[in-house]
């Protein structure tokens, strides 16, 4: 467990926020505008969320990795939300972000984008995650609400996690639109930040809407490789991109740069409400692309399961 930032999340704190992320995201985007507002009822239409904000106790959690994953899968990897909420010591968070899905439960491989109460001692946990995997009818994709078949909390491989006691109170509101630069939005923002606070790891997660445009989204195969994935042409050979279209709802986990705890610092999954959804690339109509997000400032990092052999292929 490692301190980000090392300030308590003030209103002077966000306003701070504020000025560094606008200067950042103006390099990139013709038009952008960050302020501090009270987060929207995350239960409420498009997000339907089950717990109301992202606020309180804000942590992140970096769990397995993409060694896991790469070169050959480690299938016998599976973690429980639940159990991970209690090793951040916050029994009852509300988790957002970005995993590979339990081939023990589900079968095959798939995209996991967890959106999860998890249990506590005055309530059970709720599932709203979806899991994107390939549809085997059309090689599309198959966007499912997990809950619709499964009742477990658990996940596969690597995930990217930011928990909270999902309750409502000040945000960073950020809106940018019309993509003037090479760098996709969660990459804009965590590139500021490490800009900023140079050695300093400083992390943030939350959730935020492309309201327009298409973006580049990949799902993974139902199958692991079975040829050892050397390097990243060889992952982006093997998994399947697709060009889907807004609104997509995101989850993003940030971290500005890596403290020697071997991190994934960007990792954003989506869903959607007319089936599509994956790990987000980048925005594939930058002209007319528009974003709108919701962030909080982690206090704390944790690191679970550092796989003890490691590489950076397959990070994109």
């Amino acid at each position: 467990c490692q301190t980000l930032g090392n300030f308590s999340l003030s209103i002077i704190l966000l306003l701070f926020f504020i000025i560094v992320l606008q200067k950042g995201l103006k390099e990139n985007f013709a038009d952008a505008q960050v302020s501090v507002v009270d987060c929207p009822d995350l239960t409420q239409e498009p997000f339907n969320f089950p717990a109301k904000g992202i606020c309180g106790k804000p942590r992140i959690a970096d769990v397995g990795g993409v060694p896991y994953l790469i070169p050959v899968a480690h299938k016998e990897k599976v973690y429980d939300l639940n159990t991970v909420a209690k090793d951040i010591e916050l029994p009852g968070a509300f988790i957002l972000g970005a995993g590979a899905a339990s081939c023990k439960v589900l079968g095959i491989n798939a995209e996991f984008i967890p959106i999860v109460q998890t249990k506590s001692e005055k309530k059970p946990a709720v599932n709203g995650s979806y899991i994107a995997q390939i549809n085997p009818a059309d090689k599309g994709c198959l966007l499912e609400k997990y809950n619709s078949k499964y009742t477990d909390f658990e996940f596969g491989l690597l995930a990217n996690l930011y928990a909270s006691e999902g309750q409502p109170g000040k945000v960073i509101e950020v809106k940018a639109n019309g993509r003037t630069g090479q760098l996709n939005f969660v990459s804009c923002l965590r590139q500021t930040l490490e800009k900023h606070y140079g050695e300093k790891p400083v992390g943030m997660g939350g959730t935020f809407i492309i309201q327009k445009g298409k973006a580049k989204i990949h799902i993974m195969p139902p199958e692991f490789s079975a040829c050892p994935l050397n390097t990243d042409e060889d992952v982006n050979n093997w998994l399947k991109f697709f060009e889907m279209k807004a609104p997509l709802i995101c989850q993003p986990v940030i971290v500005s740069r890596d403290p020697g705890f071997d991190l994934r610092v960007e990792h954003t999954h989506c869903f959607s409400h007319h089936g599509e959804g994956g790990h987000y690339h980048q925005d594939t109509s930058p002209d007319s692309v528009q974003y709108l997000g919701y962030f909080q400032p982690a206090e704390l990092l944790f690191r679970i399961d550092r796989p003890q052999e490691t590489h950076l292929i397959g990070r994109d």
